[in-house]
Order: C-alpha cells, then sequence, then structure tokens
C-alpha cells in the first residue's frame, strides 16, 4: 500500500524545502519516491535539481527511487472534466468558456483537481511513499476541504433548482419546454447567452455522481494519510497551524506531527560570551539568546496544548539546493524520524 504524507502549513514556512528533504530521505532508505507539488512558483524542481517539472513524473538523474511531478491546475482541471462526464459532454464542458472561468475562480478547483491527481499516484500502485507539498491556497487548509466544496458546487441547491434532481428525461423536457423561453429570452437580451448557461449547467449537474464518489474516495486518503503541520514561531504562522489542529480532524486524519521550521539550537539560550567579548557582540549574543529562548517557549507550548509530537528543523543561513543538502536537513532535524525513515 502506498503511503501518503501531506506536508501542509502556512506559506512561506518552508513546507516545499522540508517536502523535498522528506522525499529525499525516503528514497535513500529505499522507497519509490514520489514528490508531488502544486506550488506555482515551482520550488521544489529547484530543490530537488531535476529542472522544470511536469504533471508526468520525473525521475531523478542523481537518485534512483526519486521522482517528481507537478500539476497544472487548468489542465488537471480538462481531466476532472473528462474522468467524470460522457466524452461527448466533456468536450463540450472542456470547450465552454464558463467551465474555464469556473476552474480559474471556483477557490476550490486547483485544490480538488491537485486532490485528484495525489489520488491517482496512490492508486497507481506504481509507489511506495508519495510526499504531497500541498497548496497554500486559502492557508493550506483548502487543499482538504476541496472535495467537499467541489461535491457541493456541482449538485448544489443552485444548479439542482436550474437543472432539477434526478428525473429521468429531465434534459428533453427541458429542450422542450425550457429552451423556447430562454432562446425568447435571449432575442429579447440579444444573445444566446443564457441558453449557453443553461447548458452549462447541466453539463456539469451530470459529473455530480462520479464527482461525489471519487471526492469520497480522496478523503479517505485523507483520513489514512501522515500529515505534518509546519510553522515557525512567528505569531501569523503559528495561528494558521492552530487552525490545522483545530480544524484538520472535520475533514482528515489528525496531524501525526507538528515540525518548527528554522529553530535556533538549545545551546544558544545560554548567551554566554568570553569576559572580554566586545560590548556590541555580547549584547547580540543576549539577543539571539532571547530569541531562541522564546522559540523554545513556543514550541514547548504548541505541543503541550495539542498533546502532540514535535520535530523541529534547524534554522541555516540558506535554503539547500543539493540533494545531499536535502538529505543533511533531514538528518540534522530532530522528531522526523517517527516517519521511519
Amino acid at each position: 500500500m502506498t503511503r501518503a504524507i501531506l506536508v501542509t502549513g502556512a506559506g512561506g514556512v518552508g513546507k516545499t524545502t522540508l517536502s523535498a528533504a522528506i522525499a529525499v530521505r525516503a528514497a535513500r532508505s529505499g522507497r519509490r519516491t514520489l514528490a508531488l507539488t502544486v506550488d506555482p512558483a515551482r520550488r521544489l524542481a529547484d530543490a530537488l535539481g531535476v529542472g522544470t517539472l511536469g504533471a508526468v513524473p520525473t525521475a531523478n538523474a542523481e537518485l534512483d527511487l526519486l521522482w517528481g511531478a507537478m500539476l497544472d491546475a487548468e489542465h488537471s482541471w480538462d481531466a476532472v472534466a473528462r474522468r467524470h462526464a460522457d466524452p461527448e459532454v466533456a468536450e463540450r464542458l472542456v470547450s465552454s468558456e464558463f467551465f474555464r472561468v469556473a476552474a480559474r475562480h471556483f477557490p476550490a478547483s486547483q485544490s480538488y483537481a491537485a486532490a485528484e491527481r495525489m489520488a491517482d499516484h496512490l492508486e497507481s500502485g506504481e509507489w511506495d511513499v508519495v510526499v504531497v507539498d500541498t497548496p497554500p491556497a486559502a492557508g493550506g487548509i483548502e487543499f482538504f476541504t476541496a472535495p467537499a466544496e467541489t461535491r457541493d458546487l456541482v449538485g448544489g441547491r443552485l444548479i439542482r433548482w436550474i437543472t432539477g434532481g434526478p428525473l429521468p428525461g429531465r434534459r428533453s423536457l427541458f429542450r422542450i419546454a425550457g429552451r423556447p423561453a430562454l432562446r425568447m429570452a435571449s432575442a429579447v437580451l440579444g444573445s444566446d447567452l443564457l441558453e449557453r448557461v443553461a447548458e452549462f449547467l447541466f453539463d456539469l449537474r451530470t459529473t455530480h455522481d462520479s464527482v461525489s464518489r471519487r471526492a469520497a474516495a480522496i478523503e479517505r486518503h485523507f483520513r489514512q494519510a501522515s500529515t505534518l503541520v509546519v510553522t515557525t514561531a512567528d505569531p501569523a504562522p503559528l495561528r494558521e497551524a492552530e487552525r490545522f489542529f483545530r480544524e484538520l480532524p472535520k475533514v482528515a486524519s489528525r496531524p501525526e506531527l507538528v515540525v518548527f521550521n528554522r529553530s535556533l539550537p538549545d545551546s544558544w539560550m545560554t548567551g554566554r560570551a568570553p569576559a572580554d567579548t566586545p560590548p556590541v557582540l555580547a549584547d547580540n549574543l543576549r539577543r539571539w539568546s532571547s530569541e531562541a529562548i522564546r522559540q523554545a517557549a513556543h514550541r514547548g507550548e504548541f505541543a503541550a496544548h495539542h498533546k502532540t509530537a514535535l520535530a523541529t528543523v534547524p534554522w541555516q543561513p540558506e535554503s539547500p539546493t543539493s540533494l545531499h543538502a536535502l538529505d543533511e536537513l533531514f538528518i540534522r532535524s530532530e522528531g522526523l524520524e517517527v516517519l521511519g525513515f
């Protein structure tokens, strides 16, 4: 069975780099590993040293058992339509201007498309481990709520009201009774906009049963996955981390681990300086000591409050950009050994 590791957290906390480090370590421990990202900055590709990633998994030239892939949201949304609709309907959907607008502007569209592709990889049987760098939309929580939101979109009250329930022959009834009325309205308005909107909604409505089943399958993957929440000791990321621990159990598994990135070493907390240290440097040491103490306090309070395992990733002046540096980052961290790599 493929193991899913979902790395989530607020934007800017380093979860892309951590995802890459976990993937490298998993591959080096003998697991056939896929690192999957939807990060539009494509930082994971840079960190893994494989250049530009595409939707198809790309083998790493330097490390056997490691692949990387990235998701094109709009392309993936087309795949969603083709998966859940008859071929003729799917072609109408992907060529519809309303579908394009929905793909771009429906808040959860990118996250749902990403979740479907994640599920495809998990179910393919090709991987021992899939590490998912979750998208940053809506603070990252949207990736987990997207299946339910998409299910509501295609089966929501508005569409049901317009297209009706599962009444057999509803489309035929529409063509006989509804279309003439819409054509009359379109003639008054000077376009066929209303008719095209109605056709689009009918087509979208036909995907409801299939989307519902797929959304339920994705939610099962979420509940079976290992979820890591990445944060720093700064106020904003901590608030987002609190949110994940509060809301994820409603739609996925409870986070298995909180990872504090860019943690200063405990040895800095003493702030001791030799007697002959210039005053400016001694003052600087005291400042770093205070920061190290503050970070340690926040880590301890968070882990105790949420009764969760804690890991720390050391601060370093530059983000790792090689396989060796990513592996070193994992090895030098404390607490990530619970992942079993």
